[in-house]
């Protein structure tokens, strides 16, 4: 499995993770990275449904987890498009980025890749998925100012 690691301006870099992930290393911390991520969502005028605090739900139940947070987001311009082509692509559907720190201490900003989620969903040449794909590392630049 391949999780690329790549700075929208930088060159893309494979780390182990999970096929499909694209993630930015951030230089802020986990709660920071994803107040920026969601605030850039928003000033795009994306929809945020839902922003989830996996460590908090683990300590919870009496468990540790590091830092990891999931953000859900969108909005029909983009989303109806790509499921036009396909309608399964649903189950991905809204967005999401998640922040989380690595057992190193790196705060990691990722998100499925849109391109991965068409051939998932056999829709490999949907310009939906090419549209999303251009504007998601646009986001986390805008977000990390990168």
């Amino acid at each position: 499995m391949l999780l690329l690691a790549a700075a929208p301006a930088q060159a893309v870099e494979p780390v182990e993770g999970v096929d499909g992930l694209v993630a930015t290393s951030s230089p802020y911390s986990p709660g920071e990275t994803m107040d920026r991520f969601e605030a850039a969502a928003e000033a795009a005028e994306l929809n945020v449904f839902a922003r989830i605090d996996h460590a908090e739900g683990a300590a919870g139940i009496g468990e540790e987890l590091a830092a990891t947070e999931l953000l859900v987001f969108g909005n029909p311009e983009g989303g109806t498009p790509f499921m036009q082509c396909a309608q399964t692509v649903g189950i991905d559907l809204p967005l999401k980025a998640l922040v989380w720190q690595d057992d190193e201490g790196e705060v990691w900003l990722g998100y499925n890749d849109p391109h991965y989620l068409a051939e998932r969903h056999g829709a490999a040449d949907c310009p939906a998925a090419q549209a999303i794909a251009e504007a998601l590392p646009q986001l986390v630049a805008g977000a990390l100012d990168q």
